[in-house]
Order: structure tokens, then sequence, then C-alpha cells
């Protein structure tokens, strides 16, 4: 219990903190003004009236697109350092280890692939 004395200080000052912080704010920030006039509400294009239309909302599906597009670009970037240093690890006797880490970080990924396909999470209809 002793050594987590520690982390329940740090979760406290950080909670306090941020309270502090959002308590600041409220009382010394900006008060929102409800505008004056329906024209001051309205956003400006040029002085031409708006274009938007209700159909011109983004679909779910490029978020997601994007999101996953993230999440595999991340695997790269751990793959590219972890194929750099295999030879030093080899070297140490610690190959064996660390080969099947990635394996399993790769059989993670692998098996998300897989959810995305049979799930349909990239089709687009």
């Amino acid at each position: 219990m002793n050594s987590l004395i520690p982390i329940f200080v740090c979760v406290l000052i950080v909670v306090t903190f941020g309270g502090l912080m959002l308590s600041v704010a409220a009382w010394f920030g900006a008060k929102a003004k409800s505008p004056a006039t329906k024209a001051k509400s309205l956003p400006y294009e040029c002085g031409l009236e708006g274009q938007e239309k209700e159909s011109s909302r983004v679909p779910v599906q490029f978020y997601l697109t994007a999101i996953l597009f993230i999440l595999f670009d991340i695997e790269i970037i751990f793959l590219y350092p972890w194929a750099l240093t295999f030879n030093d690890f080899l070297s140490q006797g610690q190959g064996l280890e660390v080969l099947l880490a990635m394996i399993i970080f790769l059989l993670i990924f692998v098996y998300g692939l897989f959810w995305e396909i049979f799930s349909k999470a990239l089709s687009w209809k």
C-alpha cells in the first residue's frame, strides 16, 4: 500500500490542478454573447448567401478510414526500429524473446485487420 501513495498524490494533484484551471477559466474567461441580429450569427462567405446544404455532413466512413490508417501507420513505425535493431538483440542472446514479442504484436494487428474485413468496417455502402 505504501508504494501506491505517490500515485494517489499525483492523481490528486492532477485532478486539483485541472479543476482549478477550469474554475479560473469559467470565472475570468470571456462569456459568450448572443448576437444582436440574425445577420451577425450567419457565416460570412464574401457577401454571398451560405452554400451549405443538408447533405454536406462528412460520413463516418471518412473518420473510420483515417483512424484505421493512423493505427496501421503506427504499426509500421514500430516495425521499422525493431527491424533495424534485431541483429543487436540476436548478438546479445535475446533474439527469441524479441521475436516472440513482435510476433504477438503482429498477430494482434492481423487479427484487427481480419476483423475490419469481416465486419465490413471499410465498406462504403
